[in-house]
Formats: C-alpha cells, sequence, structure tokens
C-alpha cells in the first residue's frame, strides 16, 4: 500500500512544479554580479556577489574538487578584485580583496549552484572627486549585472547615475518582470566627497545563513530536472518518472518556439499527410535528443574553449535561417505551379475542349505545375529546426546524471523528454492535415483552400525572417 502513495506522492510533487520549469531565475547558464559601492570614512569599500547558476558551477567543480574550497575561494576573489576598476577625482583607486564568504547552494536536480560575498577595501582617499568604476568580470557571459552607490558613515555622494539601493536584494530575489530583460550595468559614476577615520565596511553573511537564504528565495527546483535526484529507484518510480518526463516534454513544446506553427504551415502548404506529422515528430525527438548531448560534451570537454550558452545563439540563427529556406522554396513551388497552372485554365475559361481525361482529385482539371509531394530533405529539415534547440533543463538532468551516477536513467529521461516534446507538435500536424481535408469538403472554400497553400508557405517565410532577426543581437 505504501508503495503506490509514494508514486502518486512523486507524481503530485512533479505536476505541482508545472509553473517553474527552471531552476535559477535567470537560466542555468547565467552567471550574475552585483556591486555595491560605499564611501564610508576615508575608504572606499564594495561589496561584491557573485551568483553562478548549475551549469557554470558544474564546470567549476573539478577546479573546486583539486584545490579545495578554500583555497578556491582566494583565488575567486582575488581574480575578481583584479577586473575591477576605480578611480577618484582621475587618480586610481586600489582594491583589494579583505575577507570573503564562499557557498555553494542547491540548485535543480541535484547540482549546486555558487554564490561569493567579496568585500573588497581602498587605501584611504587623498580627496574626494569624480567617482568612476567599472565592473569588467565575465564580461562575455549572460547574466544581471547590478552597481549600487550607497554613502556610508561620514561620507557623501551626489551625482550618481546608478541607485542607492538594490531591486534584486543583492542577488537574492530577482524581480520577476526583469526575468527576460536583466540588467546589464557594469560602470558607474558619481561625486564622492570622504570623511574621517576607517569608517563601517559592509557587513558578509555568514555561509551557513547565506545558503539557506538563496536556497529559499533564489532556487526553484523543476519537476522535470527534479526526477533525476530521486532518493530510490524502484520499477515504479522509474515508470512514474518517465511519464512525467513525457508531461514535460509535451508541456514545453506548448512554451514559444519549437516550431510548431512552421510545422502546422508546412503541413498545410504542402499537402502533408497523417504519415508526414508522424515523419516529422521522430525527426523532433532525434534531433533535440542529439543535440541535448551534444551541448553536454560541450560543456564536459570543451569548455576551455567554447562556453556553452554563447552556442544557444548560433543555433537559434542556424535555425532561423533554416526555416527561411524552407519557406522560400515551398513559395517558389507555389509561385511555380500557379505559373504553369495559369494558361490551362485561362484555356479552360474559353472553353477549350481536352480529348483526355480529368483527375478530379487537384483542384480543376489537370495541372503542368510543380507536384506538391514532400521532399525528404524538407521534411528533414523542418523536424531538425523544430528540435535543434535544446531545453536547459535537459542538459541539466543530463549533468545531474553524470555527477551522480546515474547516466542510464539520465539518458531514457531526455529521451522521454523529447518523445513528449515530438508528440505534441506531431498532433499540432496532425490538427492542422485534417483540419485542411475538413475544410476541403466543406462548400463555397474552394478559393480559400486554393489560396492556403500560399498563405502557409508566406507564414514559414515571416517566422523564419523573425528568429533569423531576433537572433542576430544575441550573437554579440
Amino acid at each position: 500500500m505504501k508503495k503506490p502513495i509514494a508514486l502518486l506522492a512523486v507524481l503530485a510533487a512533479a505536476l505541482a512544479f508545472v509553473a517553474s520549469a527552471s531552476a535559477h531565475p535567470l537560466g542555468n547558464f547565467t552567471i550574475n554580479h552585483y556591486d555595491r559601492i560605499e564611501p564610508s570614512g576615508d575608504r572606499l569599500y564594495v561589496l561584491y556577489v557573485l551568483d553562478m547558476a548549475e551549469i557554470p558551477t558544474f564546470q567549476t567543480k573539478p577546479t573546486v574538487d583539486a584545490a579545495g574550497e578554500a583555497v578556491y575561494g582566494r583565488r575567486l576573489a582575488a581574480s575578481l578584485a583584479r577586473h575591477v576598476q576605480a578611480s577618484v577625482g582621475g587618480t586610481p583607486v586600489a582594491l583589494r580583496p579583505v575577507e570573503h564568504v564562499l557557498a555553494f547552494p542547491p540548485g535543480q536536480a541535484g547540482l549546486r549552484t555558487t554564490r561569493l560575498e567579496l568585500l573588497l577595501e581602498s587605501p584611504p582617499l587623498a580627496h574626494g572627486g569624480a567617482l568612476d568604476y567599472r565592473d569588467g568580470n565575465y564580461s562575455g557571459r549572460i547574466g544581471w549585472k547590478e552597481i549600487v552607490i550607497k554613502a556610508g558613515s561620514g561620507a557623501k555622494v551626489s551625482g550618481s547615475n546608478v541607485p542607492s539601493s538594490s531591486i534584486s536584494h543583492e542577488l537574492l530575489a530577482y524581480p520577476k518582470n526583469l526575468l527576460q530583460s536583466p540588467l546589464d550595468v557594469t560602470s558607474a559614476q558619481a561625486q564622492v566627497t570622504p570623511g574621517t577615520g576607517n569608517g563601517s565596511p559592509p557587513t558578509l553573511i555568514p555561509r551557513d545563513v547565506l545558503e539557506q537564504r538563496v536556497g529559499v528565495r533564489a532556487v526553484a527546483d523543476g519537476g522535470f530536472a527534479s526526477l533525476i535526484a530521486q532518493d530510490h529507484l524502484s520499477a515504479g518510480i522509474i515508470l512514474i518518472s518517465l511519464a512525467v518526463a513525457l508531461f514535460w516534454g509535451a508541456a514545453h513544446a506548448l512554451s514559444p518556439g519549437h516550431g510548431k506553427s512552421i510545422v502546422a504551415a508546412y503541413l498545410v502548404g504542402q499537402r502533408g499527410t497523417p504519415r508526414h506529422a508522424v515523419l516529422l515528430g521522430l525527426t523532433v525527438t532525434v534531433t533535440h535528443t542529439l543535440g541535448v548531448f551534444g551541448l553536454g560534451l560541450v560543456t564536459l570537454l570543451l569548455s576551455q574553449f567554447i562556453v556553452p550558452d554563447t552556442l544557444y545563439p548560433w543555433l537559434n540563427l542556424v535555425a532561423g535561417l533554416m526555416v527561411v529556406g524552407i519557406g522560400a522554396s515551398v513559395f517558389r513551388t507555389r509561385l511555380q505551379k500557379r505559373r504553369a497552372a495559369a494558361p490551362h485554365e485561362h484555356a479552360h475559361a474559353h472553353g477549350l475542349e481536352h480529348d483526355h481525361d480529368h483527375d478530379h482529385d487537384h483542384e480543376h482539371g489537370h495541372s503542368h505545375a510543380p507536384p506538391d509531394a514532400l521532399s525528404a530533405r524538407s521534411l528533414l529539415a523542418v523536424g531538425v529546426s523544430g528540435g535543434l534547440l535544446p531545453c536547459p533543463s535537459a542538459l541539466v538532468v543530463l549533468l545531474a546524471a553524470i555527477s551522480l551516477h546515474r547516466v542510464a536513467f539520465g539518458l531514457v529521461l531526455i529521451v522521454a523528454f523529447s518523445v513528449g516534446l515530438a508528440a505534441t507538435i506531431t498532433g499540432i500536424g496532425m490538427v492542422a492535415v485534417l483540419a485542411k481535408r475538413v475544410f476541403g469538403r466543406m462548400s463555397g472554400n474552394g478559393g480559400v483552400i486554393r489560396l492556403l497553400p500560399a498563405v502557409s508557405a508566406l507564414v514559414i517565410l515571416v517566422a523564419g525572417v523573425l528568429m533569423t532577426v531576433r537572433a542576430i543581437p544575441q550573437l554579440t
């Protein structure tokens, strides 16, 4: 009796996280940093906070294990300090590490995140003036970048071009309305008037409190990724987990992307059949699964040469260009068919007789235009474009499976997720195919049906152009 209840509990817990599919609020790839510049007394202090999501933390794990947490923390603090520059009144100000706290709060799928709080201190300021501060850490990585300037005891700040308080609560609670367009502030300017004495430096949060606060406020585990971290893997748990992975894949396919409109438009415009819809679904499954494994290999073996998150914009661009090519090809075919059919239709309009039998399965008499048959190459291209971009949660599952020595279980979870993704896309394709057939049988819609192929080609072409335009700015 206990086992069925436990299985239901696993299913209910997984489904309860439908709204939170990714662990770190800004994504599993992000490296986020926050600088609080605080003139206090006659010194300049900086509270520097580094927040690394699951995948960057996973990549640094071998280094941490080899050096030890204490040595790694000191090296990381020194590296961060070297890439911070400050000047007051045109005079460079050296900022040296004074104290740091390193923690590894729990993240998604049993993986860890990284949080480092670092206190930087300047020598006594000889004079005040214009403060110019620049943070060059992780300039090529995506993530939240925030700077604030706040006056401490005895010092004054005026004319600042950044706020005096953090809207992310020092990377502990990111604003939900800015998750899709995170802050990207890497420099700050203000007028600073120092006081006297050492002042009061900012305080760091103890490690045990830090891990507890971050785990509660900044990490929301996803239902799919949590499956890999189950304590006991009985046969029943595995079956339920696969069912939940299927569900998550199907739900993920309903989110923006994955070419649902493109698949539907392609099948409508090219006289697709249910068999074609199934083939598209299989192609999406294989492409998405191989994409996850390929990105996993890059993360594990090539991260020193290729930063995995920089591949996503390129994959978006490739998918967009593929869709543009598909749309242009379909539209060109429709134009050729229309031009070839025009003289024949004109002859019919003048009552010319034909000695041969007509095949009434097409629009009107016979046509000398190119056939509508789907080519294997274009069908494959549509399927690949729909599954080319791997889901980050699936990559987290793969990395967690390696970390937990559950590689086989992780692989079948990813395959099940991809099958669920493909099932939704296949279902949408089926609906498009069957809907066209129903409309085709309705009287008075002949003109509409004849326009559908051309309209669908334009839909594909426009969708591809939009995908390409959105991908290009992300490359930088």
